[in-house]
C-alpha cells in the first residue's frame, strides 16, 4: 500500500493510505537518506510504501522520491540532521518583533534553509496589535528588505484578525510547512484560520527570558480545506543550517545570485576579496548590511539562534 505520513512521533507514524484509511505505521528495520545522517528518515509529507498488519497498524518499508524537504542541524546529535517535513510548495516563518522577538538571522537561515531547495518562502510578522512606533517603522523595514528580493512578506494579527484571510488565501490549494520559534502564535493563527478542522493547544509565552511555551509536540500535517494542506511544526528555538557547502551559500541569498559573474574572481567568497561585487553592493546599501551579516555568521557557523 502507499500513503503520505501526516504526522510524526519519533517512533510511530500517521500515514493516509491513498484509499483514505488511516494507519498507525513503525518503520521497518533502518531507511536511511543518501549521503545524509538523519534522526528522523521518515518525515511528515512523506510519501511512503507500507505493509498493513491489521485494521489500523502497518510498517513502513519504503519512502518514495522526495521532491524537496527542510531539515535543521538535530539539537541533540549535532553531526545529524533533523527533516522539519517533505514534499511541500511552500514554507512560512512566523515571526514576532517582540515577546519573543524574532532575531533577523534566525530569520535569513530559514529563508537560505528553503531557498536551498528553491522552496517559495513566506515571511510573517505576527502580533501586529503590539505594536509601538518604533515597531511599525522595523516592520516597513523588513518589508522593504525583503520583498526587494522576492520574499512574499504579511503583517497579521492573530489577535485581532488582521490580514488572517489574506494570510488564508495564500495558503489555498497547496502544502504548506508552518514554522517558528514557540510563543509566535502558530497554533492560534491555525486555530483562527480552519476552527472547525484544527483545535491545537495554544500556550501562553512564558516571561521567564521571554520565551515561548511549547504547544506543538510532533510535526503534524492538517487539510484545512479540500486540497489545502499545511504542516505545524514544534517550536524552532534554534536553526542550524546542514548539507551545505560553503562554497554554494552565497547562492541562496537571491541578492548575492544576482551577482554571480560579476566579482573580479569566479571563486570570489565575497570575504576579502579585491573586486568583490557583492561587498561593492553592500557599502552601496543595494544588499542589506544585514543580510550580508547573516551570510558571514551562516559562514562562521555562529549560534543559530541569532
Amino acid at each position: 500500500m502507499e500513503g503520505i505520513v501526516t504526522k510524526s512521533t519519533g517512533s510511530w507514524y500517521s500515514v493516509k493510505a491513498d484509499s483514505g484509511e488511516e494507519f498507525n505505521c513503525r518503520i521497518r528495520g533502518k531507511i536511511r537518506l543518501r549521503g545524509i545522517e538523519v534522526t528522523n528518515p521518515v518525515a511528515v509529507g512523506d510519501r511512503v510504501k507500507f505493509d498493513k498488519e491489521n485494521d489500523n497498524q502497518g510498517i513502513i518499508h519504503d519512502i518514495l522520491p522526495r521532491d524537496n524537504y527542510l531539515i535543521r542541524k538535530s539539537t541533540r546529535k549535532t553531526q545529524f540532521g533533523h527533516i522539519l517535513a517533505a514534499n511541500i510548495d511552500q514554507a512560512v516563518l512566523i515571526s514576532t518583533l517582540t515577546f519573543p522577538r524574532t532575531s533577523i538571522g534566525f530569520i535569513d537561515r530559514f529563508l537560505v534553509a528553503a531557498e536551498s531547495f528553491r522552496i517559495p518562502q513566506i515571511l510573517v510578522i505576527n502580533k501586529e496589535d503590539m505594536f509601538n512606533t518604533k515597531m511599525r517603522d522595523f516592520a516597513d523595514h523588513l518589508k522593504d528588505i525583503y520583498t526587494n528580493i522576492g520574499i512574499d512578506f504579511l503583517v497579521i494579527s492573530a489577535e485581532t484578525g488582521k490580514n488572517l484571510e489574506a494570510f488564508s488565501e495564500k495558503l489555498k490549494g497547496k502544502t504548506t510547512l508552518i514554522a517558528g520559534h514557540s510563543g509566535v502564535g502558530k497554533s492560534t493563527i491555525l486555530n483562527k484560520i480552519a476552527p472547525e478542522l484544527i483545535q491545537q493547544d495554544t500556550g501562553e509565552v512564558s516571561t521567564f527570558a521571554n520565551k515561548g511555551t511549547h504547544t506543538t509536540t510532533f510535526a503534524e500535517m492538517f487539510e484545512i480545506r479540500q486540497g489545502t494542506f499545511v504542516i505545524d511544526t514544534p517550536g524552532i528555538k534554534e536553526l542550524g543550517l546542514i548539507d551545505l557547502e560553503e562554497g554554494e551559500i552565497s547562492h541562496f541569498f537571491p541578492e548575492m545570485r544576482a551577482l554571480f559573474g560579476k566579482c573580479k574572481f569566479y571563486n570570489c567568497t565575497h570575504l576579502h576579496e579585491p573586486g568583490c561585487a557583492v561587498r561593492e553592493a553592500v557599502e552601496n546599501r543595494e544588499i542589506a548590511p544585514s543580510r550580508y551579516d547573516s551570510y558571514l555568521s551562516i559562514l562562521e557557523q555562529e549560534d543559530s539562534h541569532r
